[in-house]
């Protein structure tokens, strides 16, 4: 199975994430890549036999990270078909931005539905001010997404 971990980031805490994600999940029979969103374009979503997990921040106002802007507007004006994807999302954000909480991660759940791809599992939303770093959250978290991710894939294909 492979596994495309994206990342949006602006102060590499989603990065973190995905490294530590990718290390406790590259097994040998898992092929995970970790990618920054930097210049990516659509086209990323192109292996339908493969699992995606959106791990990114917020910024802002409620934004995508700068890293990730380019991916996100390419997503909303091309409106490519993603019937077929599998994805996850994993977003940072911090609850005393009440308004905005997550945003990030919200924002590539709904267009990546709207443009026809399929979450896995529930949408995680960390919390900054809960004390408890993303990373440990990820990791905890983790092993029940993948096994999802690994059911939805044999499901499929």
């Amino acid at each position: 199975m492979r596994l495309t971990l994206l990342v949006g980031t602006m102060t590499g805490t989603a990065q973190l994430v995905a490294q530590e994600l990718e290390l406790a999940w590259d097994d040998g029979e898992l092929q995970v890549e970790t990618l920054l969103m930097d210049k990516l374009e659509p086209s990323v979503f192109a292996d339908r036999e493969a699992a995606y997990l959106i791990c990114t921040s917020t910024y802002g106002q409620g934004d995508v990270p700068d890293n990730a802007k380019a991916l996100y507007e390419a997503l909303c004006s091309r409106k490519p078909d993603l019937a077929g994807v599998r994805y996850g999302v994993f977003g940072l954000g911090d609850r005393t931005y009440a308004e905005t909480y997550n945003f990030g991660g919200k924002r590539f759940d709904e267009i990546l539905g709207e443009l026809g791809a399929q979450r896995i599992g529930e949408r995680v939303q960390h919390d900054a001010s809960s004390g408890v770093l993303p990373e440990e959250m990820a990791e905890q978290w983790g092993a029940g997404w993948l096994a999802l991710a690994k059911e939805a894939i044999a499901v499929s294909t």
